[in-house]
């Protein structure tokens, strides 16, 4: 392109330039958020597989799209299909990136012992989520030995931040202006959670903040109750949280400060655990390579 060149009519070229790449941005950007709506509804039905129809309904697109898009990520390898039922499923190689997400920090591998120990401690589900977008995401479960076993969330699964213990207590451990953005955006989300509001959550975060650690009081699930703290780094940003869930009997003064106490206890270690395997990498990258001859 020449600068300050004209089209016929002499309408300045720059215009007409700068507009055609607005519209490809756009439409670029629509594109990225199809794609991502569609994994993730995969995701949300990882076991059971989706169909056609069940992608449209929860995406809102038409089938053409969806069926063209699935063939886009059937051929990269993210998507399958189930040849004797026609069910779609997240591919292998989404496997391989979420894996790959995960130990970012090698959290999952550094975390493993220390949400064990908190298993050992309680007998009661122990997890670990992080923050994707405007959600939380479970990436570790150890399940529970006492008998009645709380099985909120599998791994892979999400839910908005601020709806559920670990969630919250990610959500409240951000600057107020981050709390405020994420909340605006997620509102159509967070709908689907009738028993839990926009200014109910901003009152939690409140309440999380004073007290050091969230706690959902049966608003997901009557009679479950789940505790939850966050995972800092050194700049005391959120890395992760870890939750423990329990039946509201299990929930209970004095039983719940202990739990408080043995969690908070944990994810200090672990935040210790990180932010050491974070200096590590950092150093490594810094080390010059060898010479070449």
């Amino acid at each position: 392109m020449i600068p300050g060149g004209r089209r016929r009519g002499g309408e300045p070229l720059d215009d007409f330039v700068g507009e055609g790449a607005s519209e490809a941005s756009s439409a670029a950007g629509q594109g990225v958020s199809r794609v991502a709506t569609i994994l993730r509804t995969l995701g949300e039905k990882a076991q059971t597989g989706a169909r056609l129809t069940d992608i449209c309904l929860a995406t809102g697109l038409s089938k053409s799209t969806v069926h063209r898009l699935l063939g886009l990520l059937k051929a990269e390898g993210l998507v399958e299909t189930d040849a004797n039922t026609g069910l779609f499923y997240l591919g292998f190689d989404m496997c391989v990136l979420g894996a790959a997400a995960a130990n970012r920090y090698d959290l999952v591998q550094v975390s493993r012992p220390i949400i064990e120990n908190v298993e050992r401690l309680s007998e009661d589900t122990t997890y670990l989520s992080v923050q994707t977008g405007d959600d939380a995401i479970c990436i570790d479960r150890v399940v529970g030995r006492f008998p009645i076993k709380v099985l909120f969330l599998g791994i892979g699964d999400r839910r908005p931040l601020g709806v559920g213990a670990g969630s919250l207590a990610l959500l409240s451990a951000m600057p107020e202006n981050d709390v405020q953005d994420i909340l605006a955006r997620a509102e159509a989300k967070i709908s689907a959670y009738p028993q839990i509001g926009r200014d109910l959550i901003l009152e939690m975060v409140a309440r999380t903040r004073k007290d050091g650690f969230a706690f959902n009081d049966s608003l997901i699930i009557p009679g479950m109750c789940a505790i939850g703290v966050p995972i800092l780094d050194q700049s005391n940003r959120p890395i992760a949280a870890l939750s423990v869930a329990a039946i509201k009997d299990r929930m209970q003064e004095p039983r719940r400060r202990q739990l408080v106490s043995w969690m908070q206890e944990a994810a200090a270690h672990l935040s210790d655990r990180i932010n050491l395997v974070q200096g590590r990498k950092r150093l490594e990258t810094s080390q010059p390579g060898p010479a070449l001859r």
